[in-house]
């Protein structure tokens, strides 16, 4: 990843990923895609108090994970979220 990637517009197959993506990841851990957007939009309002994100390169996934106690598999979010800068209290 260049950093010219960070400026550069969205095609239209970039969105089809995306959308695949968030339907993947819904159907694997069984929430609706308008349940992950919403997650997704909490995230975004909740992080942008305290930090310049960039939400077109937000990516947010569930995938399942072994747990601690040895009782099979979880469900884990995973967010990864670039960030711009960090807002500064005055």
């Amino acid at each position: 990843m260049s950093v010219f990637d960070l400026f550069r517009k969205k095609t239209s197959s970039d969105v089809a990923k995306d959308r695949l993506k968030l339907l993947l990841v819904s159907d694997r851990a069984n929430c609706t895609p308008e349940l992950m957007e919403m997650i997704k939009n909490d995230i975004i309002m909740v992080i942008s108090k305290y930090m310049e994100i960039d939400a077109e390169g937000l990516d947010i996934q569930i995938t399942q994970t072994e747990s601690e106690g040895n009782n099979g598999t979880v469900p884990a979010l995973y967010a990864n979220i670039p960030i711009r800068d960090l807002k500064h209290k005055e």
